[in-house]
C-alpha cells in the first residue's frame, strides 16, 4: 500500500509539472492567434476542440451519479473555463501581461484558503512563507523589464478574480474526484458546461474573424495545439494531479508558470534574461520547493 501511495504521489507531481510547462508556453500560440482572432474566438475554438476530443476519448458524455452533482459540474465549468479565461483575457486589455502573470500567480493562496474553508485542510506558516518567497520571485522575474506600470484598478481586480475562481475550481475538482468519476469523462462534462456559458458573450460579440483564417495552416496548427494539448490533455492531467495530491499541493506549481514563460520566451523568441530575472526565477522555485517540502514533512 505504501509503495502504491508513493507511486501516486510521484505521478501527481509529474502530471502537475507537465501541465504547468505546457500552459506556460501557450502564450506563443495565443500571441500568433491574436493577430486575427479575438480572445473569445480563441477560447471557444480551443475548448470546442478539447470537448470533442474528450467526448471521443471518453466514449460519450457520462451521466451524473446524482442530480445534485450536476451543480458541481456546472460550477467547475463556470469557474475553471468561462470565468477564469474571460477575466484573464479581459485583464490583459487593461494592464500588462507581466502584471497579469504576477497577480494570477497568487492562485495557490486562494486555493489554500478555499480548501481550508470547504475541505477543512489545515495550513501552516511554511505554506505562507513559500507563497511570499515565490510571489517575490515571480514579481522580480515578470516586472524586471517593465519600466512603467500602468496599474489599472479594473485590470488588477480582474486578475485577482481569475486567481480566486481558479482556486474554487481546484477545490471543486478535488471534491468530484472523491466521488469516483473518471478523469477524462469528468473533464469532458466540465468543458461542455464551460462552452455553454461561453456562448452567452459569444452571442453578443459574434465571430468577426474571416472564415478563411480558420483553415490557414499556421492558425489551424496553433488552435489544434491549444485545443488538443493545452486544453483537452492538460486539463485532464491537472485534474488528475489535483485528485492525487490535493488542491493545495498541486496549486503551488502555478508559482513556476511565469518563470517557465520567461525562460521559454528567452529560448524561443531570443529575449534576454537579466540577472534580476535569474534571481526572481531562483526565488520562485525556492518558494515552490519550500511549500512542497514542508507539506510533505507535515504529512509524514
Amino acid at each position: 500500500m505504501k509503495g502504491m501511495k508513493d507511486n501516486h504521489i510521484i505521478q501527481g507531481h509529474a502530471l502537475a509539472v507537465f501541465t504547468v510547462v505546457v500552459w506556460a508556453t501557450t502564450f506563443v500560440s495565443t500571441k500568433v492567434l491574436l493577430r486575427t482572432f479575438t480572445p473569445l474566438e480563441i477560447m471557444i475554438a480551443r475548448f470546442a476542440l478539447g470537448f470533442l476530443a474528450l467526448l471521443i476519448a471518453g466514449k460519450g458524455l457520462m451521466k451524473a451519479q446524482k442530480k445534485q452533482h450536476e451543480l458541481l459540474f456546472a460550477l467547475a465549468g463556470l469557474t475553471g473555463v468561462t470565468l477564469y479565461f474571460l477575466m484573464e483575457n479581459i485583464a490583459l486589455t487593461y494592464i500588462s501581461a507581466s502584471l497579469v502573470g504576477v497577480i494570477v500567480a497568487a492562485a495557490p493562496l486562494f486555493t489554500a484558503l478555499v480548501a481550508a474553508l470547504a475541505l477543512r485542510e489545515r495550513l501552516n506558516r511554511w505554506f505562507f512563507l513559500g507563497f511570499i518567497c515565490a510571489m517575490a520571485g515571480v514579481a522580480l522575474s515578470s516586472l524586471a523589464g517593465v519600466s512603467e506600470l500602468d496599474l489599472n484598478p479594473l485590470g488588477a481586480l480582474l486578475g485577482v478574480g481569475a486567481a480566486f475562481v481558479w482556486g474554487v475550481y481546484s477545490v471543486i475538482i478535488r471534491k468530484l474526484g472523491t466521488m469516483g468519476y473518471r478523469t477524462v469523462p469528468l473533464t469532458c462534462r466540465i468543458f461542455g458546461y464551460g462552452l455553454l456559458f461561453l456562448l452567452i458573450p459569444a452571442c453578443i460579440e459574434g465571430f468577426p474573424a474571416p472564415a478563411s483564417a480558420w483553415i490557414e495552416p499556421l492558425y489551424a496548427a496553433n488552435l489544434l495545439f491549444l485545443g488538443l494539448c493545452a486544453s483537452a490533455t492538460c486539463f485532464v492531467t491537472w485534474n488528475r494531479a489535483v485528485f492525487l495530491l490535493g488542491p493545495v499541493k498541486t496549486s503551488v506549481y502555478i508559482y513556476a508558470q511565469p518563470v517557465i514563460t520567461i525562460l521559454s520566451s528567452a529560448l524561443i523568441l531570443g529575449e534576454t534574461m537579466t540577472p534580476v530575472m535569474w534571481l526572481g526565477t531562483a526565488l520562485a522555485l525556492a518558494g515552490l520547493i519550500l511549500s512542497e517540502h514542508k507539506e510533505k514533512e507535515k504529512a509524514a
